[in-house]
């Protein structure tokens, strides 16, 4: 059993569930419960979005060799990095006092078409007012906070997936 576990194929399966369960309850909690996500939420979901391809690309090649292992699990862990430093940047705007957070910018397809995609991502990237506010909690973690965990999860996920025979 812990050799079909901890196999490069379902484990990267494993991985890519992971990914598909948490932006199912993403969109869950926007369209049933009605939160709406700010611009570093769709950032990070966009990167959860990427993880997840990354773990099914890597369990239907299967690549047998550990060279093809090394560049699934590498590109998924750049990419998992890439989301430890949005949602971490996004949980240090959550604890800062309100009255020291950016105020509260435009919609992020605003940003996009104004100022282009580098500009636009920048600006997304130093967060605004609604990025700091904690709608939501479970075991009074905000869901950057579980975003940031699962980012982190994924990075060593991807990197044993990879060093395994």
């Amino acid at each position: 059993m812990t050799d079909l576990l901890f196999s490069r194929r379902s484990g990267n399966l494993i991985g890519f569930l992971a990914c598909a369960g948490m932006l199912a309850f993403g969109y869950y909690l926007e369209f049933v419960v009605g939160l709406e996500p700010c611009p570093l939420c769709i950032i990070q979901r966009l990167l959860l979005f990427a993880v997840g391809i990354g773990f099914l690309a890597a369990a239907l090649h299967h690549p047998a060799g550990r060279v093809g292992a090394g560049f699934y699990g590498g590109a998924i862990a750049l990419i998992a990095a890439l989301g430890v430093a949005v949602a971490g940047r996004h949980v240090w705007l959550q604890y800062l006092p309100p009255e020291q957070r950016p105020a509260c910018g435009p919609a992020l397809d605003h940003l996009l078409s104004t100022f282009g995609p580098i500009e636009g991502l920048s600006r997304v990237l130093r967060g605004s007012g609604e990025c700091g506010e904690v709608d939501w909690t479970l075991f009074s973690f905000s869901i950057p906070e579980w975003t940031l965990a699962a980012f982190v999860a994924f990075f060593a996920w991807a990197v044993f997936l990879a060093l395994q025979d």
